[in-house]
């Protein structure tokens, strides 16, 4: 097992989920609750990542970001190196290739929410804001979980937009599924068993878990 691309893939995994959680759920909320007739252009650019290669949101990536854009010197220029090649490349490029597994289910969960108690929330005094943590949230919970989850497992297991744009260098932006890449290329067939073999053991609970999710089969969340 390669150690350190497995620390790097769950930190790569772990800062996107919650970027995504942070940035998702805002967005979530909003498309769950606008009536903005333009609203299906912004799901379809959310969910472009399920149909679009990854090597193509990559490439678009590499051209937009790279050194001689004026995006890519000014992301130099905040994070201190070049996009390319680097794990801050690879947090940017994650979040937007991951981000229709958790704003998806969290549009869904929260859009379930009965609107009578959102109404009754508001009727009450209590905020926009506190209505969504004290309401919304607890209820939709399942379904924000569900989402929370599957974008980490997706993450872990990506390979197209990361090879793209982090390459291939150790400690830096190797992650799992470039190391069994490698592992094949170079005939190293138990190693990437060992390695496929965690991927394929966490993928299996992340499906179990959303399921049992989706099934009722968690305790709910009282808010507290």
């Amino acid at each position: 097992m390669d150690t350190g691309a497995l620390l790097l893939s769950v930190e790569l995994a772990t800062l996107t989920t919650l970027l995504l959680v942070g940035l998702g759920l805002p967005l979530a909320w909003w498309l769950a609750n606008t009536r903005w007739k333009g609203r299906f252009l912004v799901e379809a650019v959310v969910a472009l990542p399920l149909v679009l290669p990854p090597t193509v949101l990559g490439f678009y990536l590499l051209v937009g970001l790279g050194p001689r854009s004026p995006a890519g010197r000014a992301f130099e220029a905040v994070v201190g190196h070049p996009f390319p090649f680097s794990f801050a490349g690879l947090l940017l490029a994650s979040v937007l290739y991951s981000a229709p597994f958790a704003v998806q289910p969290f549009v869904g969960a929260l859009a379930g929410v009965d609107r009578r108690l959102l109404e009754a929330s508001h009727a009450l005094g209590v905020s926009r804001l506190g209505t969504f943590f004290r309401v919304a949230l607890p209820l939709a919970w399942p379904g924000v979980l569900a989402g929370t989850v599957l974008a980490f497992a997706h993450t872990l297991g990506e390979f197209g937009v990361v090879l793209m744009v982090g390459g291939n260098i150790p400690g830096r932006t190797r992650t799992l599924s470039v190391a069994i890449f490698d592992h094949v290329e170079a005939l190293e067939y138990a190693a990437a068993h060992r390695t496929a073999a965690l991927l394929l053991g966490v993928s299996f609970v992340v499906l179990a878990l959303v399921h049992a999710l989706r099934r009722g089969s968690l305790p709910a969340w009282n808010g507290r």
